[in-house]
C-alpha cells in the first residue's frame, strides 16, 4: 500500500513538472533548420617537424579554406620545406641542404564536428619544386639563388590525421601527423630520390567557422 502511494505521488509530481515545463516553453516556437548548411572560412598557419631520408626536416605552411557545415574543408594550402641533408657537392665544394616548396588543393573531412574536439583527415594534392643550397648561406640568412640545373619539379600527395580543438567560433587549434608521398626527383649527386616521410605538427586557424549557427527555438 505504501509503495502504491509512493508511485502515485511520484506520478503526480511528474505531471505537475511536465505541466510547468510546457507552460514555460509556451513563449517559444520550435522549428528545425538542421538541414541548413553552416558556412565558415579561415586562414591557417602551421609548423611541423619530420624527416627526409632519416634527416631532420622542418616545414611551415599557410592555408585558406572554406568549411561546409563544420564537416568538410576545401581550399588551398602551401608549404615550405627545409631538410638538413648536409650533402657534399663535388661540383661546388659546398655542404648543401635540401630546400623547396609545394602547394595545391586542400581537402579535409571532419568527424565529431559538434564537439569541442574533432577528428579530421586532411589531404594535400599539390606540386612544387626542390633543390640544394649551401647550408652556410641559409645559416647566415643570406639570399639564395638556385640555378635551373639545381631544381627538380615535385608532385606531392600528403594525407594525415589531426585533432582539432575548438576554442571559440573564431579560433581553432590543430595537431596532427602526416605522411608525404612524392615523385622521384633528379638532382645532381643527390642521394635523395623522393622526399617521402612522416611529419608531426601544430597549427592555428583564425576565421569564422559557423556563420549562421543553427537554432531550434526562437522566442516570440
Amino acid at each position: 500500500m505504501n509503495n502504491q502511494k509512493s508511485i502515485f505521488t511520484l506520478l503526480f509530481f511528474c505531471l505537475v513538472f511536465i505541466g510547468f515545463a510546457q507552460e514555460e516553453e509556451s513563449d517559444y516556437v520550435e522549428f528545425n533548420d538542421r538541414n541548413n548548411v553552416v558556412h565558415g572560412v579561415y586562414l591557417g598557419l602551421n609548423f611541423a617537424l619530420g624527416e627526409v631520408d632519416d634527416k631532420d626536416t622542418y616545414m611551415g605552411g599557410l592555408k585558406v579554406a572554406y568549411v561546409a557545415n563544420q564537416q568538410f574543408e576545401v581550399g588551398f594550402a602551401g608549404k615550405f620545406i627545409y631538410s638538413e641533408q648536409n650533402i657534399f657537392n663535388t661540383r661546388t665544394s659546398e655542404n648543401e641542404d635540401l630546400i623547396g616548396g609545394y602547394g595545391g588543393l586542400h581537402l579535409e573531412p571532419i568527424l565529431f564536428s559538434k564537439s569541442k574536439v574533432n577528428l579530421s583527415f586532411p589531404l594535400l594534392i599539390g606540386a612544387g619544386a626542390v633543390g640544394y643550397v649551401d647550408r652556410d648561406l641559409i645559416r647566415a640568412e643570406e639570399d639564395v639563388n638556385l640555378d635551373d640545373d639545381d631544381v627538380a619539379l615535385l608532385f606531392v600527395l600528403e594525407p594525415g590525421v589531426s585533432a582539432l580543438f575548438n576554442i571559440n567560433r573564431y579560433l581553432q587549434l590543430e595537431a596532427g601527423v602526416k605522411y608525404r608521398f612524392s615523385n622521384k626527383i633528379d638532382l645532381f649527386e643527390s642521394p635523395v630520390e623522393r622526399i617521402n616521410g612522416f611529419s608531426a605538427g601544430i597549427g592555428i586557424k583564425v576565421g569564422v567557422f559557423n556563420l549562421g549557427r543553427n537554432r531550434y527555438k526562437k522566442k516570440l
